[in-house]
């Protein structure tokens, strides 16, 4: 059986904000991507947020609600 897609972003953004260090946020769109990422794969923009605080605080808003951006993988 596969689980709630809400339930499993609600796990995911708790693992991320248990390590924001890990990662970062994309000014362009607000998505959160690895800290490794020079561009983001959804937008392509190359600014981002590193702060903890932003990483956790985005983490928690996109893990509390459902998916409204489209990303490379909707489109394969």
């Amino acid at each position: 059986m596969q689980e709630n897609p809400l339930n499993e972003r609600a796990k995911r953004a708790r693992e991320i904000a248990a390590s924001p260090s890990g990662y970062k946020v994309c000014e362009g769109c607000e998505s959160i991507v690895g800290v490794s990422v020079v561009l983001c794969p959804n937008c392509h923009a190359y600014r981002f947020d590193t702060s903890a605080d932003r990483v956790v605080e985005q983490a928690m808003l996109l893990g509390s609600r459902e998916q409204q951006s489209v990303t490379a993988a909707d489109l394969q």
